[in-house]
C-alpha cells in the first residue's frame, strides 16, 4: 500500500483517493457482503459500483499481459479505444462476460477509478501523468 493513502477500504473507512492524473478526488470501499459482492466508488454526489471481482480479475489481467497497458478512460456512452485498460473492463472477453460496473449510465470510467484501488491495493503501477496514463501489474 502506498503511505500517503487515508482509509482502509471500508464503508466506515473509505480509501481517499484521486484520479490518475491527480486532478480529481473520490473515495472507495470494498463491500464483500454486498449482492453482488462490491467496489464502490463515490465521487461528490455520486455512486458507481463494481464487481468486487474486478481488483482480483484486472490484477491476473494485467499480470498476464506483462507490460504497460493505456489507461482509457472514457465514458460509458462513449466508445472505449482497443487495448486499453477501459477497453478490458467492458470486454465480453473479461472474466464477467461484459462490464464490470453495474448500473447502467454509470459504468464507465472503470479506467479512471479501478486503477488507484489497485495501486493503494499494491497490486498495480500506475502512471500519474496529466494525461495518457498507463497501468501494469505488480
Amino acid at each position: 500500500m502506498l503511505d500517503d493513502i487515508e482509509g482502509s477500504g471500508t464503508p466506515d473507512d473509505p480509501w481517499q483517493l484521486t484520479t490518475p492524473p491527480g486532478k480529481s478526488a473520490f473515495e472507495a470501499w470494498r463491500e464483500p457482503d454486498a449482492e453482488p459482492p462490491a467496489l464502490v466508488v463515490q465521487v461528490k454526489s455520486t455512486q458507481l459500483r463494481y464487481h468486487l471481482s474486478c481488483i482480483e480479475d484486472a490484477h491476473a489481467m494485467l499480470t498476464e499481459h506483462g507490460d504497460w497497458m493505456p489507461l482509457g478512460n472514457a465514458d460509458e456512452q462513449k466508445e472505449a479505444k482497443d487495448g486499453t485498460f477501459e477497453a478490458w473492463g467492458r470486454s465480453e472477453s473479461n472474466p464477467v462476460g461484459g462490464w464490470y460496473g453495474f448500473k447502467k449510465g454509470l459504468r464507465g470510467r472503470f479506467g479512471n477509478y479501478v486503477p488507484p484501488v489497485l495501486e493503494v491495493l499494491g497490486l498495480a503501477e500506475v502512471e500519474h501523468n496529466a494525461r495518457n496514463n498507463h497501468i501494469r501489474a505488480r
